[in-house]
């Protein structure tokens, strides 16, 4: 496996244990400042990484290419993020996969149309058996029963992923020419320092109920795993996927995230188990197996 694999891997099952997390956190923090708090939690990380490699702080780049940062911020992180957060209140973890689904197909459409990255005949067959395994796998859950929760989870969830694929794709050359952690550390201060603006101007949100994570500590206990976990080293691999990888196949592992989100949402939620599940997690396996061994 290479290093682009196992990021993307890697990212995918930090990515789960984090949704787990946010899920538990969700129902006592809404998405805007569950989404704050993380964001800053993992810039706080990702400036300690950076001071400790002594890597540095403001590496030489063009101002077009700060400007195409900030609107990647704001779109993969600052709207996103908050979407899936709110998403996933309304849907719970397991039925957010079926949502999840768009991910990669998002991915390999935006990478098709800004880079004309076509996957091999294997890779397509392995991603094909991927996400016809975690649709397989996420269709049988029953934790929705009102129609306009699940329809507005699954529109939240998907429009997100789409917006996520070109955020990060919109950079790709400015992260594989300079450091991950300062890419992925400038785009968490960006989204942080908008959302902060946001709540300062406008009329329905408040600064204090941006910064309600922090002051609700008795959630911290699930939130500051969730926060290193999922922003700080779901991030900080998933972009190191995207460096080595071309995005169809960094985004064909990504996907393996909602069978690790399946599994512990049963395990830890007791969310239901089906054998639908059972089948669709067997499938996506066999697909990512596939896309690693055929590169």
């Amino acid at each position: 496996m290479s290093t682009g694999d196992a990021c993307a891997m890697g990212s995918a099952a930090f990515w789960a244990v984090s949704v787990i997390l946010m899920r538990v956190s969700g129902l006592q923090i809404p998405p805007l400042p569950l989404t704050f708090f993380k964001n800053c939690v993992a810039l706080v990380c990702l400036a300690l990484l950076l001071l400790g490699l002594g890597e540095n702080w403001m590496p030489e780049i063009e101002m077009g290419d700060h400007l195409r940062l900030v609107a990647s911020a704001v779109l993969g992180i600052s709207l996103a993020d908050t979407m899936i957060a709110a998403a996933l209140n309304r849907l719970g973890a397991s039925l957010q996969a079926l949502a999840d689904c768009a991910y990669a197909p998002s991915i390999s459409l935006v990478g098709l149309v800004m880079f004309g990255e076509v996957l091999g005949p294997w890779e397509l067959i392995g991603g094909a058996l991927v996400i016809s395994g975690v649709f397989v796998g996420a269709t049988m859950t029953n934790e929705i029963r009102v129609p306009r929760d699940l329809w507005t989870g699954v529109m939240l969830a998907a429009g997100a992923h789409v917006i996520m694929a070109i955020g990060i794709l919109m950079v790709r050359d400015v992260y594989r020419e300079v450091s991950v952690v300062w890419v992925t550390g400038y785009r968490f201060l960006i989204a942080s320092l908008v959302m902060m603006l946001w709540s300062a101007f406008s009329k329905r949100q408040t600064m204090a109920h941006l910064f309600l994570g922090f002051r609700r500590r008795d959630t911290w206990k699930t939130m500051i795993p969730m926060a290193i976990l999922g922003a700080f080293m779901a991030t900080l691999f998933w972009v190191g996927g995207f460096k080595y990888l071309p995005a169809g196949r960094a985004a064909i592992f990504n996907q393996l995230s909602t069978v690790f989100i399946i599994v512990l949402a049963y395990i830890f939620l007791r969310e239901k188990f089906t054998m639908r599940k059972v089948i669709g997690t067997v499938l996506a396996l066999l697909g990512s197996v596939l896309v690693a061994i055929h590169k």
